[in-house]
């Protein structure tokens, strides 16, 4: 029987003090290879040439599946880190803590023959997948959606980031409970 990049991200998930835990995925080479390959493959046919992530898991996964499909990759940074040259700088809605976040983009990582997919591990508001849109589309880039491992998104917010991939919806993780 093949195991899926789904099984795998449902094997090694835990709930950790009532907080989604992902990191187990990243220490195992198998599951991070099907993750990544995972993650990619809804894309492969159309003719991506950078893939965005965010600041902090959505640098590596969006490292990886950069290099699973031989292009470029685009950091979004949060807030202060250091990052030089010429920046499109966006402030998020408020997230699913009702936070709002900076999110910085390299303007001249994209322009007008670029066709980006954001990859993240987790996507539930969309709000820092919709900043990161419009600052792809500010640089002149073409965006062609998010591909993630956990979709908790409604069905509103979807409608406003085209394309959104997933290995598994939130509904299928194991409910958290008390022990957790």
């Amino acid at each position: 029987m093949v195991t899926t990049a789904r099984d795998l991200v449902l094997e090694r998930f835990r709930w950790v003090d009532g907080h989604a835990d992902v990191w187990a995925i990243f220490r195992d080479p198998e599951a991070l290879a099907a993750v990544v390959r995972g993650l990619v493959d809804p894309f492969r046919d159309e003719q991506i040439t950078a893939i965005c992530g965010i600041e902090s898991r959505g640098f590596l996964l969006g490292a990886a599946a950069a290099v699973e499909l031989g292009v470029g990759f685009v950091p979004v940074r949060k807030s202060d880190g250091l990052f030089p040259g010429d920046k499109v700088t966006r402030r998020t809605a408020p997230d699913y803590r009702s936070l709002r976040h900076t999110l910085r983009l390299q303007r001249p990582s994209l322009g007008p023959r670029d066709r980006v997919v954001l990859v993240d591990d987790w996507i539930e508001t969309g709000s820092q997948a919709g900043t990161v849109r419009g600052m792809v589309e500010e640089c002149g880039a073409s965006w062609f959606g998010c591909s993630v491992i956990v979709d908790q998104l409604a069905e509103e917010s979807r409608r406003a980031l085209g394309t959104v991939s997933a290995l598994l919806a939130a509904r299928e993780l194991p409910v958290c409970g008390p022990s957790a």
